[in-house]
């Protein structure tokens, strides 16, 4: 397969944890050929769907350790326009945020597809799931949760748990997360700082003290459940378990719980375009389903021994070959 993947510029990579690394790796390993563009090299003109991508080969140390990440572990040829839909995947594995550029992003791939492109995950599935507020889909799996404006709600709703988690919806590496508590003489200024008086959303969740045990990702690949999930456990006095905010991965098999929701959504998620889901679950709670670039293969892989990037290139391959 020629693959075009779609990501942060290649020099920002941290290759001892980043996930679409390991997915370039596996692929090469496999005999495919990989081409990479930025966001900003997605174009449309005359009706079409275009890339300035540039051919991609891995050389040099291509492992590095944290701290230590690997340089010239690529080569990239100069940028040469081609249709998106020349290529046999299109991989969308832009980093959040999720903003109005990374939209019109899936409204570009959207018209790739239509001239016959497979992209991965579906642009237009991306659009429609929400990585906070898909979760309402599934009130079966969740704890309670709102999503308001207003700020008596917001009250109302921590006076009726006695404490709560809020989220802005478009929030992401655990930034912008506040914990609330019934008597907390900063509930206001909390309120007031997340939904600036009314004019912005909010998601609260009564809170959950099962995240002292982590925060757990578990991936959803071509409609499968990965066996094991990585724990993002909270360091000392943090609610947050996002690695992104100090958290600490640990990797450890899926419980019944936590198989109980994969295995329920793999199934309905695949089927709407979503080729890789990263499942956010505490306890036995689901709090987010992650569909713009999810990661932690690579903690997965070293901890476990289980290749989860080599599985997603498995099931890659069998998903371009089947017919539409």
């Amino acid at each position: 397969m020629r693959i075009l993947i779609v990501a942060d510029p290649i020099e920002s990579f941290k290759t001892y944890k980043d996930s679409t690394y390991a997915i370039m790796v596996a692929a090469a390993a496999r005999g495919h050929a990989l081409a990479f563009c930025e966001q900003g090299q997605l174009w449309l003109e005359d009706g079409h769907a275009w890339a300035d991508a540039s051919a991609l080969a891995l050389s040099g140390p291509q492992l590095g350790e944290a701290g230590h990440d690997a340089h010239g572990w690529w080569r990239c040829s100069e940028p040469r326009a081609e249709r998106v839909s020349a290529f046999d995947a299109v991989l969308m594995r832009k980093d959040p945020p999720f903003d109005l550029e990374y939209v019109y992003s899936t409204y570009l791939l959207e018209h790739a597809v239509r001239e016959g492109a497979r992209v991965f995950n579906d642009p237009r599935a991306i659009r429609d799931h929400s990585e906070k507020y898909a979760i309402a889909e599934f009130p079966e799996f969740t704890a309670d949760t709102m999503v308001t404006r207003d700020p008596a709600r917001l009250r109302a709703f921590v006076q009726r748990h006695g404490e709560a988690v809020f989220k802005l919806l478009d929030g992401m590496g655990g930034a912008s997360i506040f914990r609330a508590r019934t008597g907390d003489s900063n509930l206001s200024v909390i309120v007031e700082t997340m939904n600036q008086f009314g004019a912005r959303s909010v998601m609260a969740q009564r809170y959950l003290p099962q995240i002292a045990d982590g925060d757990k990702r578990v991936l959803l690949i071509g409609g499968q459940v990965v066996p094991f999930a990585l724990a993002r456990i909270p360091k000392l006095g943090e609610s947050r378990g996002n690695l992104a905010a100090g958290g600490t991965g640990r990797a450890q098999p899926l419980t019944a719980g936590d198989r109980r929701i994969a295995e329920s959504l793999a199934p309905r998620l695949f089927a709407r375009g979503l080729f890789l889901v990263g499942l956010d679950v505490i306890g036995d709670c689901l709090t987010e389903v992650n569909v713009t670039s999810p990661t932690c293969f690579r903690e997965i892989a070293e901890q476990t021994g289980f290749d989860v990037a080599a599985l997603y290139v498995e099931c890659l391959e069998r998903e371009v070959a089947r017919p539409r």
